[in-house]
């Protein structure tokens, strides 16, 4: 049976009515499958402001009976995340976790640079992929979950602020033909692209949908419903996505 993993982004807990009830919605959505998830990864601006109460809401609202995987956006703040959402102690550095699901390894990134829209994997970052991903067969199957995509969307919001990505990426990614995807968040509209010949999924916003150009100048559309990704990873490392929205 493939391996399948659920995927938030943009969550963006600001203490008000709207965003916990979008976030409360789309987690109850999840528990009621038929099908639990092997595991729901969350992928960055959690809290809207990176304040410590923002945090505390999170870590209630996203408890599940199946793990729930994160990492850091541009809007989160390193310590709090840490403290409040992983139970540690802040350390200085990015906050870099991996965990095995299934017969998979998901490698949650963080991308971020603080006081920063865009994104970067620095070096201590790209170490750690390396590291951790030689330390794998071939056999086993990786995915790279982090922030910013690292390429362009088509809207000049979110493609002023991605991922800056370098060689050094795209020659970690040829040495390493077992990482099946790179899963973003931050355009806050669902998409699929590629990068070095990998494919790169961004999932959709719990918080506002962004207007595409052709759809109308307004940027947020504030009545979308938020959406969730749903990824299969199968026995030949074949990542299939499917996008829906939570009414």
């Amino acid at each position: 049976m493939a391996l399948l993993l659920a995927q938030l982004s943009d969550l963006h807990l600001d203490g008000g009515e709207r965003a916990t009830e979008r976030t409360a919605r789309v987690m109850e959505h999840l528990r009621s499958l038929p099908r639990a998830p092997d595991a729901l990864l969350v992928t960055g601006d959690i809290a809207d402001h990176g304040a410590e109460s923002e945090y505390v809401e999170a870590a209630a609202l996203l408890k599940a009976p199946f793990p729930v995987l994160c990492c850091p956006g541009n809007h989160d703040d390193r310590a709090a995340y840490q403290r409040f959402l992983l139970g540690e102690p802040p350390a200085p550095g990015p906050v870099n976790r991996s965990y095995r699901v299934g017969s998979a390894v998901v490698l949650m990134c963080d991308a971020t640079i603080p006081g920063r829209d865009e994104g970067r994997l620095d070096d201590e970052t790209l170490d750690w992929i390396a590291t951790t991903l030689g330390g794998l067969g071939e056999e086993v199957p990786a995915l790279l979950a982090f922030h910013q995509p690292p390429v362009a969307l088509g809207h000049a919001l979110p493609d002023s602020s991605r991922l800056e990505a370098g060689q050094r990426l795209v020659e970690l990614l040829a040495d390493h033909p077992q990482v099946a995807g790179l899963l973003t968040g931050h355009a806050h509209t669902p998409a699929a692209s590629s990068f070095a010949g990998v494919p790169v999924v961004v999932a959709p916003a719990v918080t506002w949908t962004l207007r595409m150009p052709w759809e109308g100048p307004s940027v947020a559309d504030r009545g979308a419903p938020p959406g969730v990704a749903f990824h299969l990873l199968d026995g030949e490392h074949r990542l299939t996505t499917h996008f829906r929205v939570v009414g």
